[in-house]
C-alpha cells in the first residue's frame, strides 16, 4: 500500500498499523480510530464519518495486501463500536466490505471477517433487519465453511443474528420467504442445518406468522427430511411437527391444497411416512376442500397400502388417508353440472384447469411420478389454487374423471400390490354407489380389466372385484344409459344373447327374495363376458369357476344367474365348453349352500315360473347327459330321468362320462337327496325312481360306485313290488297331497327330442375332431 497517499482523517501512526502483520498493532490502531470517530460523533460531522468508513471499506477491507485487508476489517468494527446507536445510519457501508471478505480464501481473513460483523451486528442490534437478507446469505455461506474456527464463529454470528430477529417485531418476512425458499434447496449438510435451525426460530416468534408462507417450503422441508444425516432429520421432524400443531390450531387460514399437490410427490422412505401423516390431517381438517385434488392424492397414498410390517405405520397412516377420502364421496357428488344451478356451470377459478377434450389429468396425478424431481421443477404444472372458504366448501367439485384414471392404471399395472388392488375395487365400488350415474359414463373402459380381474391369484381381489361387477349389473343408474355405452352390437361377441334376452332374465314373482336386484343393461353383457373368459381361460373355469359363480350367486339373485347362463349356453358353439360349463353349474347348484333357494324352488315345481325355469336349465343341461339326469333327480321327474338313461346306450360312453356318473353316484348319497333316498321306501309310488337308479348300476362297470349304489339299492324294501304298475291306476293311487298343479305338467316327449337333438351333435362334433366319423360304432375299451 502507499503509504505516502493522504489518507486524511486517519493520521499516517494509524494507516501504518492498520498496515502492520501483528495483530496487537491493528488493535492500537483501531483503539486510534474509535477514538477518532467517537470525536466526529460529538461534532455530528457525518460527512467525515462516512469518509473514515469509505478509506477503511476500499483502501484497507478490499484491498490485495492481506494484512490490510485484516486492519479495514478490525477498523470498521471500531467505526460501528464508536457510531453506538447511530451505526444503523451507516450500516451499509459498514457491512458490504465485511461480507465481501466471507468469500476470502484466507480462512484467517474470514474468521476476521465474521469477528467484525459480529460487533457490527452486536451494536447495532435490531438496526441491522433491513439488511437481514444479506447477512443471511453470506452466513448461510459460512455454515459450511470447511475452516472449523471459521465454523466456529459463524455460529457464534448467527445466535446473536436470531436473538435478535426473536426479539425484534419489525422482521420483513415477505422479503424473506424468496431467499428461504432458493436456499431450503441446498445438499450441503451444514447449510442444511443452517436452514432448517433458522425456520424453527422464525415459527417459535410469535409475531412471525411462517405458516401463510409454508406452501412455499414445505417441498424443501421434505427434502431436508430426506437427508442421510440423522441429527437433521431429527430437526426437520420437529420444525414440521411444529407446524402441524399450529396447522390444526387455525385450520381455517390453511392452504391444504397447494400443499397437499407437494405432499404427493415425496415417496422417498425416509419421508413418506411424514408425508402421509400430513396428509390424513390435511384431509381430515380440510374436508371437502381436497376433493378437486383427489386424483393426486390416490396417486401417493394407494401404493403405500401393500406396504409390509416393515413399513407399517407409513401404511396405516396412508390407509388413514385412503379412508377419509372415501368418506368425503357422497350423493350429491353425482349431480350433473345442469341440476347445481347456473353459477356452478361457470369454471371456477380454483379449480384445477382441464385439458383439451376434458379428459382432466390434473397435475397432481402426474406427479405421482415425479418423484426425483424438486418442486421448481414442476411448479409450471402445478394449478392455481386458493383456499375455499366455509360458503364455497360444499360446492366443490369431484375429479372424478381423474380418480378413474388413476384406479384404473393401477389396476392395469401388473405390480400392483393384493391390497392396493383390494383398494382400488373398494373405491369402484363406493363410487358405483355414490356416484351411480357419473360412473356409468366411464363402465365400458373400466369393464374389460374388472373382467381380467377376476383372473387374479387372490381370493380377496376377486371378491371384491366380484362386488363392483355385481353394482354395475344390478344398478338402476344403468337400466338406461344415455352415453350410449351399451349400444354396442352382440354380434360381435363370441356368446350371443338369445332373442327376447335384452331385456333381461325374468324374475321370479312368487318365490324372490324382496331384496332380490332388478338387473340392468349391463347384466347381460356381465354374463355374456364372464362365460366368455371362462370359455378363453379354462384354467380360470377349473380353478376358480365355482367360487366365481357360488359369490355371484350371493351378490344377484341366483335365479338370474343361472337363468341367464342357460340362455347363453344354449347358443354356445363350442360343444365341449358348453358340456363342461353345464356340469360346472350343475355341480353348484347340488351342492353349494347359496343355492338352497334355488334347489328348493325347483325341487317341487309348483309354480309356473319354477317350472319355466327347469325346462330353461334343461334345454342347455342337455349339454351333458349326466347332468340333465341330476336336475330331473333335483326336479322329482323321475320317469323322465328313466327315458333319459335308457337313451345312454345309444351314446359314447368315454372315461369321462362314466366318472360323471360316479360323482352323481357319490351326490345321491349327500344330504342334498335325503329326499329322494326316503322316497325309496314308497316303492309303489315312486317306481321309475327306482328303474332310473338301476339304469345307473348297469352303467357303471363294477367300480366302487357300482357298489355303493348297489347297496343301496338292497335296501329298498319289498322288492316284489318295483314291478310297473297301469299308469292310470298309478296315478289315482298316488295320494293327493303329492299331485303337482295341472299347469306344471310340461312336454317330456319335446324335452327328450331336444335332448336327442343336441346329443347328435355332440357325436358328430367329436367324431370330426377324433377322426372317427366313418366308425360311429366304435365303443370305448374298458
Amino acid at each position: 500500500m502507499n503509504t505516502e497517499k493522504d489518507f486524511s482523517p486517519l493520521t499516517p501512526n494509524i494507516v501504518r498499523a492498520l498496515n502492520d502483520k501483528l495483530y496487537e498493532k491493528r488493535k492500537v490502531a483501531a483503539l486510534e480510530i474509535e477514538k477518532l470517530v467517537r470525536e466526529f460523533v460529538a461534532q455530528n460531522n457525518s460527512t467525515q464519518i462516512r469518509h473514515v468508513i469509505q478509506i477503511l471499506a476500499s483502501e484497507f477491507a478490499l484491498s490485495q495486501h492481506p494484512h490490510s485487508r485484516k486492519g479495514g476489517l478490525i477498523g470498521l468494527a471500531a467505526c460501528s463500536i464508536a457510531l453506538g446507536k447511530d451505526s444503523g445510519l451507516y450500516l451499509k457501508e459498514l457491512i458490504e466490505p465485511v461480507l465481501t471478505c466471507f468469500n476470502d480464501s484466507d480462512s484467517r481473513l474470514r474468521y476476521y471477517a465474521c469477528e467484525a460483523l459480529y460487533n457490527i451486528v452486536k451494536v447495532a442490534r435490531g438496526a441491522v433487519l433491513p439488511h437481514f437478507n444479506v447477512l443471511f446469505d453470506g452466513l448461510s455461506k459460512l455454515a459450511a465453511d470447511p475452516d472449523p474456527n471459521v465454523k466456529s464463529g459463524s455460529e457464534l454470528l448467527d445466535r446473536l443474528l436470531k436473538d435478535i430477529v426473536t426479539e425484534s417485531n419489525k422482521f420483513d418476512l415477505v422479503a424473506f420467504v424468496p431467499l428461504l425458499r432458493e436456499r431450503i434447496y441446498s445438499n450441503n449438510q451444514y447449510a442444511r442445518q443452517f436452514i432448517i435451525s433458522w425456520i424453527l426460530v422464525l415459527e417459535s416468534v410469535p409475531d412471525i406468522n411462517l405458516l401463510d408462507y409454508l406452501p412455499e417450503i414445505l417441498d424443501g422441508l421434505f427434502q431436508i427430511l430426506g437427508d442421510s444425516s440423522k441429527e437433521i432429520r431429527r430437526t426437520c421432524e420437529v420444525v414440521l411437527g411444529e407446524f402441524l400443531k399450529e396447522i390444526k390450531k387455525t385450520p381455517s387460514s390453511v392452504k391444504f391444497a397447494e400443499m397437499a399437490n407437494i405432499l404427493v410427490i415425496h415417496s422417498n422412505d425416509l419421508i413418506q411416512l411424514t408425508a402421509m401423516t400430513w396428509m390424513r390431517e390435511f384431509i381430515q381438517l380440510a374436508g371437502r376442500v381436497v376433493l378437486p385434488y383427489s386424483s393426486g392424492i390416490l396417486t401417493a397414498v394407494l401404493p403405500c397400502l401393500s406396504y409390509d410390517d416393515r413399513k407399517k405405520s407409513t401404511k396405516e397412516a396412508a390407509s388413514a388417508c385412503n379412508h377419509s377420502l372415501m368418506k368425503l364421496v357422497t350423493p350429491e357428488d353425482d349431480e350433473d353440472e345442469e341440476e347445481t344451478g347456473s353459477s356452478d356451470s361457470q369454471p371456477r377459478e380454483d379449480s384445477p384447469p382441464k385439458t383439451e377434450g376434458d379428459t382432466n389429468v390434473s397435475a397432481v396425478t402426474y406427479f405421482g411420478v415425479c418423484v426425483s424431481i424438486s418442486l421448481s421443477c414442476v411448479l409450471p404444472f402445478l394449478p392455481v389454487f386458493s383456499l375455499l372458504d366455509s360458503a364455497d366448501r360444499s360446492q366443490v367439485t369431484l375429479d372424478l374423471d381423474g380418480i378413474v384414471q388413476v384406479l384404473d392404471r393401477h389396476l392395469h399395472d401388473s405390480s400392483t400390490g393384493m391390497m392396493t388392488r383390494i383398494a382400488v375395487l373398494k373405491w369402484l365400488y363406493h363410487l358405483y354407489i355414490k356416484t351411480p350415474r357419473k360412473m356409468f359414463r366411464h363402465t365400458d373402459s373400466l369393464f374389460p380389466m374388472l373382467l381380467k380381474t377376476l383372473s387374479d391369484e387372490s381370493d380377496e381381489v376377486i371378491l371384491k372385484d366380484l362386488e363392483v361387477l355385481a353394482e354395475i349389473a344390478s344398478s338402476p343408474a344403468g337400466q338406461t344409459d344415455s352415453s350410449g355405452s351399451c349400444d354396442n352390437s352382440d354380434s360381435k361377441l363370441e356368446l350371443q344373447v338369445p332373442d327376447g334376452a335384452k331385456a333381461g332374465p325374468q324374475t321370479v314373482v312368487g318365490d324372490a327374495s324382496p331384496s332380490t336386484p332388478s338387473m340392468n343393461s349391463y347384466f347381460y353383457k356381465f354374463m355374456i363376458n364372464l362365460l366368455k373368459r371362462f370359455c378363453l381361460e379354462r384354467k380360470l373355469l377349473e380353478n376358480r369357476g365355482a367360487f366365481i359363480i357360488r359369490q355371484l350367486c350371493l351378490l344377484l339373485h341366483a335365479e338370474n344367474i343361472f337363468h341367464s347362463m342357460a340362455d347363453i349356453l344354449l347358443k354356445e358353439e363350442d360343444l365341449k365348453f358348453a358340456s363342461t360349463m353345464v356340469q360346472t353349474l350343475n355341480t353348484i347348484l347340488l351342492t353349494s349352500a347359496e343355492l338352497f333357494q334355488l334347489r328348493n324352488q325347483l325341487k317341487d315345481l309348483r309354480t309356473q315360473e319354477s317350472c319355466a325355469l327347469f325346462c330353461c336349465l334343461y334345454r342347455s343341461w342337455c349339454h351333458n347327459p349326466v347332468a340333465t339326469v341330476s336336475l330331473c333327480f333335483l326336479t322329482q321327474n323321475y320317469r323322465h330321468a328313466y327315458d333319459l338313461i335308457q337313451k345312454f346306450g345309444d351314446l359314447e360312453v368315454t372315461v369321462d362320462f362314466l366318472m360323471e356318473v360316479d360323482k352323481l353316484v357319490q351326490l345321491i348319497e349327500s344330504p342334498i337327496f335325503t329326499y329322494l333316498r326316503l322316497q325309496l321306501l314308497d316303492v309303489e309310488n315312486n317306481p321309475y325312481l327306482i328303474k332310473a337308479l338301476y339304469g345307473l348300476l348297469m352303467l357303471l362297470p363294477q367300480s366302487q360306485a357300482f357298489q355303493l349304489l348297489s347297496h343301496r339299492l338292497r335296501c329298498v324294501p319289498n322288492p316284489e313290488l318295483m314291478r310297473t304298475v297301469d299308469e292310470s291306476k298309478y296315478i289315482e293311487s298316488k295320494p293327493v297331497g303329492t299331485k303337482r298343479p295341472a299347469y306344471t305338467h310340461m312336454d317330456y316327449n319335446d324335452l327328450l327330442q331336444h335332448f336327442d337333438r343336441v346329443q347328435s351333435k355332440h357325436l358328430e362334433v367329436r367324431h370330426q375332431r377324433s377322426g372317427r366319423a366313418d366308425h360311429p360304432d366304435r365303443k370305448l375299451v374298458l
